[in-house]
């Protein structure tokens, strides 16, 4: 699981300054199966806004959407880099009975270390980074032109 900046020429829907890119951009979540096929994504939000933003509904459609297709979760390993470390999304894919995978943030101060973690499994999250580097290959997602939200992620 990894969020993905688009930055955006025209603005529009779902656009926001991010100053880590020092420009408007486009952030959506995604996932993808261990052969880096993207399985599934959450709507855009605003650039401003860090992976967890509103993280509740966008698993929920994440995980509909994956539900809808009769893949199933439940057992599954989730990779996720250290933005995504918090008690909220851990305790989300809990009730999903999905394990996390998620490399600790040093800056939560959560010093007990009580939480599951496997790293040669995380060394399979650049599976994610490769998914995305290849989104990026197109010049009509790397740069955001299209206005409307339903446009932009029909591409």
């Amino acid at each position: 699981m990894d969020g993905s900046h688009t930055r955006s020429k025209t603005g529009g829907q779902s656009v926001g300054y991010q100053g880590r890119k020092s420009s408007k951009t486009s952030n959506c979540i995604f996932i993808c199966d261990n052969q880096g096929q993207m399985l599934s994504m959450g709507k855009p939000i605003s650039g401003e806004h860090h992976d967890l933003y509103n993280i509740e509904d966008t698993l929920e459609e994440i995980f509909g959407l994956l539900d809808d297709a009769d893949i199933k979760c439940k057992g599954l390993f989730l990779n996720a880099d250290s933005g995504f470390d918090s008690k909220k999304f851990r305790d989300m894919l809990d009730k999903k009975e999905i394990i996390g995978n998620i490399k600790e943030n040093p800056r939560n101060g959560d010093t007990k270390n009580e939480k599951y973690f496997d790293n040669e499994l995380y060394k399979r999250r650049f599976k994610i980074e490769k998914a995305n580097a290849w989104l990026d290959s197109f010049k009509a997602l790397l740069i955001r032109f299209e206005t409307l939200n339903l446009t932009w992620v029909n591409l």
